[in-house]
């Protein structure tokens, strides 16, 4: 019970989150109807829409990465089309009619509230399952913790209860704003009358929250702006709920996020052989390079760096690690990416080589769908970093931000060892 109390609470801090931008329009659009006929349904539809997808994501088949990828442009058809009602109420009535055959009655809900629609908790629901299907929350520890729990050990009914779980949070702090937004919408048409020029408004926004999903800024820009302190109270609700002895390790919190800074490094690193470098083997495709395997890098210091392009800690290291590689790659650094997905628009190859591009990574990147890599590392974190000498052996281990002075310390150390055993006697 306790770890489903900590889901609903962290999805309730996803409020705070500039991720949720986008959604909230499509929410206030139904602003002028009732919260119980209208607004629960929809946002019932987005949490049970958003739980099921992310369930999906734990399957790494091609047809669900295409499955997810087919409903978000569908979804972003129907909001737009709905923004564009909102905006233009004769859009609405050529719509009807088509719509009306399919039982949908969409645009009768969303512009005339009053024409006798049929089924309004039925249209909302559609919308809202609509809105789960583009809602991208900016993952925090918890939802890390969830995810990977379902990807190492596929979908689970469990799972399934977190996630709802999560997006239930979430749909509650909508709930509350939209109650509110209810008796401001009501409070200005009374007064000012100016209730259409508010709808138009509305439309407005939602086109713009379609634009800016379709343009990836929920998962790029706004994830980049996410305010630090929920990360923090989200970590100490996991402290609270979860015992000390399940933590991976004393220093982190679970999904990658770093609780406490290292403190100052020596100058000498005692560096200990943790174990050879696990195979790259199962990666179901590599970018910027051929395959790799820890065969062909022996004789290289290797950065191993467990990453995926829409996580916020992730693109925060990244600045860091993509000096390292320009920097030591001619001293005999090689720097591998390992980009295992989070969720199911990130195990598309297209949206990878897009995002390698607007992140600019140079260094090679292998697609770790299947989270063979991640296995076999033992690995629990994004980011997490591995850094392997020429033996082949691991050196050192970081996981989320920071500590980045001594991870080039790190990297310059094994590098002198490199230089030292082959330097001729």
């Amino acid at each position: 019970m306790d770890y489903f109390i900590l889901s609903y609470l962290a999805g309730a801090l996803t409020l705070f989150a500039p991720c949720i931008l986008p959604v909230v329009p499509f929410v206030f659009a139904r602003a002028d109807q009732p919260f119980l006929q209208s607004g629960l349904p929809l946002l019932a539809g987005m949490a049970l829409s958003f739980a099921a997808v992310a369930s999906l994501g734990a399957f790494v088949g091609d047809w669900a990465i295409q499955a997810n990828e087919y409903g978000r442009v569908a979804a972003m058809v129907v909001l737009s089309a709905m923004g564009a009602m909102l905006i233009a109420p004769r859009l609405a009535a050529l719509a009807a009619r088509p719509l009306v055959a399919l039982g949908n009655r969409l645009s009768d809900v969303a512009s005339r509230p009053a024409a006798g629609a049929r089924s309004p908790a039925a249209s909302s629901l559609l919308l809202g399952a609509a809105t789960g299907l583009l809602w991208a929350p900016c993952a925090g520890p918890v939802l890390g913790l969830i995810l990977t729990g379902a990807a190492l050990q596929g979908p689970s009914v469990h799972t399934s209860l977190l996630l709802l779980a999560y997006a239930g949070g979430a749909a509650s702090a909508l709930a509350v704003l939209l109650v509110i937004g209810q008796r401001t919408f009501s409070a200005l048409q009374r007064r000012m009358h100016i209730g259409e020029g508010l709808r138009k408004a509305v439309g407005v926004a939602v086109l713009a929250g379609v634009a800016a999903i379709a343009l990836g800024l929920d998962t790029g820009t706004l994830a980049e702006r996410s305010l630090p302190g929920t990360n923090g109270l989200e970590q100490r609700l996991i402290d609270r709920f979860r015992p000390r002895a399940e933590s991976a390790s004393a220093d982190m919190a679970p999904g990658g996020f770093l609780r406490v800074q290292a403190p100052a490094p020596p100058p000498r690193l005692n560096l200990p052989e943790l174990g050879a470098m696990p195979p790259l083997d199962g990666a179901v495709g590599w970018l910027n390079s051929p395959a790799l395997s820890a065969q062909s890098l022996r004789g290289k210091v290797v950065l191993v760096d467990f990453w995926t392009f829409g996580c916020i800690n992730c693109r925060n290291a990244l600045p860091h690690v993509r000096e390292w590689h320009r920097k030591y790659k001619d001293q005999g650094l090689v720097v591998v990416g390992v980009h295992t997905p989070e969720f199911a628009y990130e195990k598309n190859v297209t949206n990878v080589q897009r995002a390698l591009v607007d992140l600019d990574v140079p260094f090679p990147v292998a697609l770790d769908n299947h989270f063979a890599i991640w296995r076999a590392y033992r690995n629990n974190y994004w980011p997490a970093l591995y850094f392997v000498d020429a033996r082949g052996q691991i050196r050192f281990h970081h996981v989320g931000e920071g500590a980045y002075e001594k991870s080039e310390q790190v990297i310059r150390q094994l590098l002198d060892e490199a230089r030292k055993e082959t330097r001729p006697l």
